[in-house]
């Protein structure tokens, strides 16, 4: 009937002519039931095109499927441990430890730094490492360095939005981002390298030209208190505890100035008091210009180009009123009241937890005893109480074996060492049920005063052979790379290479543990508690138990119970 398909009889496949496969031979079994066997055959077709004497002459030969090597038939009886014959000999790269391009640094004519790491590939990481954050805050309200990263690439001289400034980059295949520290803002972009120029003077007018709008500020202002009222309601405590720990160590001074904007200062802080700010610590001889992935020439070329002249829309300070306040380690206990029942809810909810962190002060990054103090934080490892398992996880580590493995009860146990300037922080937290905190810190204590015994050969090589993996392997991503080489020619002046700290870290031995935490321990207690803290010793037995010899906290005798 016209307008309708034809129907096919069931059970017939209409094959076109030029079907690549063939059916040689069908057969047709009618008994209880039917069944359809085709057996295929397929032919592969070669087709090699010869040019002789400006003619093609096309050569088609067939190869049929039935070689040796095939899954079909016998297995072929070739060894798996030996190389295929008639394949030549491979040729390997060799390694020898170094970095294949060096650190090169310059220093322009009004004092910024450029730095760079040249590293194959079409990509580059280039951005503006300045010397400023939360701890340069004492003369001003808490919490700039917080909103000068949530203010970061919005509208400038040159881009209206945020919006142009993405699709700048993105013709480029770029993306970009701000993060500060206590002690570092960082404005980084990764690009192809071919937009460099585009790149550099992007990161000028974000850095020095920001228009600062009121509609900006007041949609940051909303941002951070959406992050402070997160950060009160994540599951995981620790950036809070970070905050705590490091207000009991350095009460009210320098990294001790809380990191994340207080809920008080921020309808405090405007575009006035960002300016006053800006002008005293966005000066070049407080900035670096650090690039990975492109030659150093190009860098500096970009750099005169874009930043040697650059006038900050702030205007320049005829003298920079800069804090150049020292670290002042005080020690001291911070503790937040909370209930901590209902914070994770859900089919799987984390139990009701109590959340201590204790920490005593150790040495800035500049010192000697840097080294040996990261060797003893890989030592001490931990984590938290159910883990994969497997190898490089620290499930060898002391807080796994001596704490973790023996009592069922702790559901975490981490070690973290903080290092900055002019002073540093080696801390331990720990969590467990409300019921058993007093029990919780006493081990925490012993692990303390257990750090200055003598650390074992295997155990001090497995630490050693740790740090130098998780080192290696970090310094593989192009964005480590850049920050690594930021950080340090902002605070040195110059870089450490990769196989320069290696060598270091090889050289620490079991004497320069027990120097460096027999030194720790004559410091005073940090600590901070977070939770029901009911049974959480005082800190006096807190500092008792740290100046023991066992680190066991003085027994309690209470007449009611």
């Amino acid at each position: 009937m016209k307008g309708e398909r034809r129907r096919r009889k069931p059970g017939v496949m209409k094959m076109g002519w030029a079907a690549p496969c063939s059916f040689v031979k069908q057969r047709v079994c009618s008994n209880v039931w039917c069944k359809t066997f085709i057996i295929i055959r397929v032919t592969f077709v070669l087709v090699t095109e010869r040019i002789q004497d400006g003619d093609s002459h096309v050569e088609v030969q067939k190869l049929e499927s039935c070689s040796k090597y095939s899954s079909g038939g016998r297995y072929p009886n070739i060894s798996l441990s030996a190389p295929l014959p008639g394949i030549p000999k491979p040729v390997f790269a060799s390694v020898d430890g170094q970095e294949k391009y060096e650190t090169k640094i310059t220093t322009l004519e009004n004092g910024l730094k450029v730095a760079s790491q040249n590293k194959f590939g079409q990509f580059c990481t280039v951005g503006i490492l300045v010397n400023s954050g939360s701890r340069h805050e004492a003369k001003y309200p808490s919490g700039i360095a917080h909103f000068i990263e949530k203010l970061a690439f919005s509208s400038t001289a040159q881009y209206g939005s945020k919006d142009e400034i993405l699709l700048t980059l993105e013709q480029h295949g770029g993306i970009c981002d701000c993060q500060t520290s206590r002690d570092t803002t960082m404005y980084a972009v990764s690009a192809e390298v071919k937009g460099l120029d585009t790149v550099v003077s992007l990161l000028s007018d974000a850095v020095l030209q920001p228009r600062l709008l009121d509609d900006e500020i007041e949609m940051t202002r909303m941002a951070v208190r959406f992050e402070l009222e997160d950060l009160n309601m994540r599951p995981d405590p620790e950036p809070l505890l970070t905050e705590m720990i490091h207000a009991a160590a350095y009460r009210g001074n320098t990294v001790g100035l809380p990191r994340f904007c207080p809920v008080g200062n921020v309808d405090e802080i405007d575009k006035k008091v960002l300016h006053s700010y800006l002008r005293n610590y966005y000066c070049p001889e407080r900035m670096v210009l650090a690039g990975v992935g492109i030659e150093h020439e190009q860098l500096v070329k970009c750099a005169r180009k874009y930043l040697l002249d650059a006038k900050p829309v702030w205007g320049a300070s005829a003298v920079a009123n800069v804090d150049l306040s020292v670290a002042q380690y005080t020690g001291g206990i911070v503790k937040i009241e909370k209930d901590m029942s209902d914070v994770s809810l859900g089919p799987t909810p984390i139990p009701e937890l109590t959340h201590i962190m204790i920490g005593l002060e150790s040495c800035s990054f500049l010192e000697e005893d840097f080294i040996p103090f990261a060797v003893l934080n890989m030592m001490m490892g931990g984590g938290g109480s159910f883990s994969a398992g497997g190898p490089g996880k620290g499930m060898f580590t002391r807080l796994y074996l001596n704490v973790l493995n023996r009592h069922h009860w702790m559901y975490n146990a981490t070690s973290y060492h903080h290092s900055y300037e002019d002073s540093g922080l080696l801390c331990i937290h720990a969590s467990a049920d409300p019921r058993q905190v007093r029990e919780m810190v006493e081990i925490i204590t012993r692990e303390f005063i257990q750090m200055a015994s003598n650390a074992g050969e295997m155990e001090l090589e497995r630490a050693k052979t740790q740090l130098k993996s998780m080192l290696m392997m970090n310094l593989e991503s192009r964005p480590v790379i850049f920050e690594d080489v930021g950080r340090q020619v902002l605070s040195t002046g110059k870089r450490k290479l990769p196989h320069e700290l290696c060598d270091l870290i090889s050289n620490v031995t079991a004497s320069d543990i027990k120097r460096v935490t027999t030194k720790m321990l004559r410091s005073k207690p940090a600590v901070a508690a977070l939770g029901d803290l009911t049974e959480l010793p005082s800190y006096e037995h807190i500092q008792a138990a740290l100046s023991s010899k066992d680190g066991r906290l003085p027994r309690m005798y209470r007449l009611f119970r």
